[in-house]
């Protein structure tokens, strides 16, 4: 039995080994020997009355627990390969000495004693004649031992060493991203399976083949001269390239090359590991080119504009030169876009964007800002008189008359300049001063241009009165913080809140945060303000706790108080007087404008709140900002959110739909949260859950509400069904796009009944986009046709019912516009009754 205890013990050499196991045969040899030594202890009593050795007996066997019961207590802070060599040494020996010593001289005792022999000479007979086989067969078993544990260890090495190549084997065979491996003189020797999927080539085609095969052509000489310098420095070399598949197609990726050594330090293989990134680049692509152009005209957009201020400022600074900036606002557009229709107002648009491009430098930048107005910006300006005649010659220009359809339209224009330098203020200042004197011209009769005069103070008198109101309004506890719920609409759980400043003014009542917050903007006022913010949100977390209520609070943080020297420690200094409060459900809010300073600092700040501080930080209004993609790669934040703006119009605006779109797939791509704000409606979240996102806020859900509101609103809360409902059923992406054509359809009608119900004398009415083909359907059937994900008999069938519903729509828009209200709402039986069978048909696309 003790000789398969200790085959036991052999068998925990076993780097598999642990603690637990090796405890469970300590006990065993424990139950052993207690059984074995009590049984042989009672036959020396009953043979030998107790006279013969058996103190001796006993104390051998008292030894023999005490020595395994500090081996066993020895593994608990010892290597355990270490305890069971001492254990077997200790129980090879005892198990020569049991056999060859105690269990001989008791067998011959007994003979003895039968024979009525005396027992002092047996005893001495028998310890002369076991000693020197007792000490051979414990040499013998000590070198039996020792080579079974080397053998062991041999064994086990084995084992390690072939699991490891498994591993290796299935990770190189098994791996989404390609592997490459060369020679030290660059000869392909071997390949994976996911190299030849992203290249196109086989692996015979490959090996013996300089990887220079897959070269584009898009990298220059000195691009490889630099990687090469740094492997050979370094060992190692990470970044993009752009490479060529066998059949011609440019792809990129991210590669990583490790240069493998010898123990003299010689390069012997090189591994490349790659991942192909073509698709984040065309979604890249995509959406820088939404970002920063407008989409109908083609001019650049306020984002694009900014930017080439930014570099005209150094320009300027450097040429002492003068920057002109106008902003232009078309006269009388708004009747005739509303009387002929979007389409003619957008032909108008463009037309008038082609004649201001026509007036200015190369350059100079001309921008759409949105509607009908224009920005430009005007380099190299020596005086106003030189600004001047480039804008009489745009007013000349864009006052021409527009032919469109036979119809002659008049379009005049209003606009405002102001100069930099002698304006310095930043880029939102100058076009609001440039607005302001537009305004002007507008007042003055329209068809002019007016000029910003920086040198009036009334102005700066103003906004220093109204910051001492603000301050004083601080002093006087006036601000308070109201809370917008976040919803996850899949779920119904209400996860966290919004805080958002308000104004309560004693004489003028609550004031909205955009009538004060731009007034303290980059001041010191800005910073005590939210501060005040910070530690009255963080309070609030903390009341609410103790209430039982979880929430996860959301701060606004404005770019100035961000990347001021003291945020980081006010905001650790306020979470200190709070230690109940889990840092975790903190969540800072920055603007995306936030970015346009130094990204590497910002980043830095991001990242200390995060591993320092334990809070979540979320990159508010997402897309709106100058390069948007540019700070999602490079900021380490762990939310976006979707601008209202984009969501707002989601229903309303093919584009916006396509930008929400693509920034929902880049969140994805970057492993980021996503959360949409500005959801009014239920058929705008059912829109986002079709699409991918499903967190939101909004006044579809709830308004801000003062603190002391949200037990209440918490406790009455009664999640959305129909939100609930398509968030417990499994969708596939063919059923999504089905509901998102669904969804559009519903509202469009939904939105041109109403048009059209609406008296005339109610104002402007809001019209639904009335292109069949640049509306959300059309659109989305001219996505389907391509895609090829359906029946493309069907898709025909729902393309021509939908042109009629349009041509149906158009003629009613017309009778309604032309006066002809009670005509346009009688045809809305048959406008009706076609979206009915455009739903029929829609129902059997498959």
């Amino acid at each position: 039995m003790l000789a398969k205890l200790i085959n036991q013990f052999a068998n925990h050499l076993d780097n598999n080994s642990n603690l637990k196991s090796l405890n469970k045969t300590f006990a065993k040899l424990t139950d052993y020997a207690l059984y074995h030594f009590q049984f042989k202890e009672s036959m020396w009593e009953e043979c030998f009355v107790a006279e013969f050795d058996l103190k001796n007996h006993k104390n051998a066997h008292a030894d023999f627990i005490s020595n395994i019961t500090v081996l066993r207590e020895q593994a608990e802070f010892k290597p355990i390969q270490e305890t069971v060599e001492n254990t077997l040494s200790f129980l090879t020996h005892w198990l020569v000495d049991h056999i060859l010593d105690s269990g001989d001289m008791m067998s011959k005792v007994i003979l003895a004693k039968q024979a009525g022999l005396p027992l002092e000479p047996v005893q001495k007979d028998t310890r002369s004649a076991v000693k020197a086989v007792k000490e051979l067969a414990v040499a013998m078993q000590g070198y039996f031992c020792d080579r079974t544990i080397a053998l062991k260890r041999e064994i086990n090495s084995h084992k390690k060493t072939a699991k490891k190549l498994r591993i290796t084997s299935q990770i190189f065979n098994n791996s989404n991203d390609g592997i490459v491996i060369t020679s030290a003189n660059k000869v392909i020797i071997d390949v994976n399976p996911a190299f030849c999927n992203i290249t196109g080539y086989s692996r015979e085609q490959v090996i013996g083949k300089n990887p220079r095969i897959l070269s584009s052509g898009k990298q220059g000489r000195d691009f490889y001269i630099n990687m090469w310098q740094q492997l050979d420095k370094k060992g190692y070399w990470q970044g993009e390239i752009w490479n060529r598949k066998k059949g011609g197609e440019l792809y990129a990726e991210i590669l990583s090359i490790t240069a493998l050594k010898d123990d003299q330090a010689n390069v012997i293989n090189y591994v490349g590991l790659f991942t192909d990134i073509t698709q984040l680049k065309d979604q890249q692509q995509q959406l820088d080119l939404m970002a920063h152009y407008d989409l109908l005209t083609g001019l650049p957009n306020r984002i694009l504009f900014a930017d080439r201020f930014h570099q005209a400022v150094h320009h300027s600074k450097r040429t002492n030169t003068q920057l002109a900036i106008c902003l232009f606002d078309l006269d009388n557009f708004k009747p005739v876009n509303d009387n002929f229709g979007h389409e003619v107002g957008e032909q108008i648009l463009v037309e008038v964007a082609s004649r201001i491009t026509a007036c200015i430098r190369e350059e100079d930048t001309v921008s759409r800002r949105g509607g009908d107005e224009f920005t430009l910006l005007l380099a190299d300006v020596e005086s106003f008189n030189q600004c001047e005649k480039v804008i009489q010659r745009i007013h000349y220009s864009v006052a021409q008359p527009y032919k469109i359809d036979g119809v002659l339209h008049k379009i005049t224009a209003s606009s405002g300049v102001t100069l930099y330098p002698d304006d310095d203020g930043d880029i939102d200042i100058l076009l609001r001063h440039a607005d302001q004197a537009m305004y002007q011209a507008k007042i003055e009769g329209k068809h002019s241009y007016q000029l910003f005069n920086s040198k009036q103070n009334k102005q700066v008198v103003e906004k220093r009165h109204q910051l001492d109101n603000i301050k004083q309004a601080l002093i006087n506890e006036e601000f308070s913080l109201y809370y917008q719920p976040k919803v996850n609409m899949r779920t119904g759980n209400v996860y966290g809140a919004e805080a958002l400043i308000r104004w309560q003014h004693p004489e003028k009542g609550l004031i909205p945060p955009l009538d004060f917050l731009p007034l303290i903007d980059g001041t010191d006022l800005e910073l005590e303000l939210g501060d005040w913010v910070i530690r009255e949100a963080i309070e609030q977390v903390n009341t609410w706790n103790k209430q039982g209520i979880k929430l996860e609070i959301s701060i606004n943080i404005a770019p100035h108080h961000l990347q001021s020297n003291t945020f980081i420690a006010q905001l650790g200094e306020i979470l200190n007087k709070y230690p109940a409060i889990d840092s975790q459900s903190i969540q800072l809010e920055i603007l995306e404008s936030s970015a346009l300073g130094d990204l590497k600092m910002i980043s830095n700040i991001i990242k200390e709140c995060q591993n320092n501080l334990g809070i979540n930080i979320a990159l508010d209004d997402f897309g709106t900002g100058y390069s948007s993609l540019t700070h999602l790669r490079r900021l380490p934040v762990n939310i976006i959110k979707i601008d209202q703006s984009f969501v707002r119009d989601l229903l309303d605006d093919p584009d916006d739909y396509a930008i929400i779109d693509g920034i929902i797939g880049l969140a994805d791509s970057f492993n980021r949260d996503i959360i949409a704000e500005g959801v009014e409606t239920t058929t705008h979240g059912s829109m986002l859950q079709a699409m991918g996102c499903e967190k939101a806020q909004g006044y579809g859900i709830a308004r801000p509400m003062p603190a002391i509101n949200i037990p209440k609103w918490l406790a009455n809360y009664v999640p959305n069904q129909q939100w609930l409902a398509y968030g417990n059923k499994y969708r596939s992406m063919k059923e999504n796009k089905l509901e998102l054509f669904r969804l559009t359809a519903e509202w469009w009608k939904n939105s041109f009944i109403q048009g059209i119900q609406q008296a005339p004398q109610q104002g402007d009415e809001h019209w639904p986009v009335m292109n069949s083909t640049q509306c959300h359907c059309g659109m989305w059937i001219k996505r389907a046709i391509k895609e090829q994900l359906f029946d493309k008999e069907s898709l025909v069938r729902l393309e021509l019912i939908h042109e009629e519903l349009y041509m149906i729509a158009r003629t009613l828009l017309l009778e309604y516009q032309s006066g002809n209200v009670e005509a346009a709402r009688a045809g809305l039986n048959g406008f009706q009754s076609t979206f009915n069978k455009m739903s029929s048909i829609f129902d059997n696309v498959h």
